[in-house]
């Protein structure tokens, strides 16, 4: 079972998190089901940017972003060349290690 390991964030989880991923499920459902409260404001639907992420290690182990995501990721605050959003990047078999940017870019959040 991979492992996806979040780096320190002063608001999501100060000491950093290693969880279990199951291969197949979002990054954000794998946080959401280890009690990783990661924005996301569109029910993950791919319509926002609120649950963006940077891939810093294992990141072409994910399937490439389609045309959509990109789109969003283009808005994102603090994009980079590993980001994603991670209602759309799905696990494989290789560990992760994701880093969680400081801002988000949103409007309405799920739990407003």
């Amino acid at each position: 079972m991979p492992q996806i390991i979040f780096l320190p964030n002063a608001q999501h989880c100060p000491e950093g998190k290693v969880i279990e991923a199951t291969t197949g499920e979002s990054i954000l459902d794998a946080a959401l089901r280890n009690g990783l409260e990661l924005e996301h404001a569109c029910e993950k639907s791919c319509a926002c940017t609120t649950c963006h992420v940077v891939v810093r290690e294992g990141f072409a182990s994910l399937l490439a972003s389609d045309e959509l995501e990109d789109d969003f990721l283009d808005k994102a605050w603090g994009l980079e060349a590993d980001s994603r959003l991670s209602c759309q990047a799905l696990v494989g078999k290789v560990d992760l290690v994701i880093d969680i940017p400081r801002y988000t870019i949103n409007m309405v959040g799920e739990k407003h």
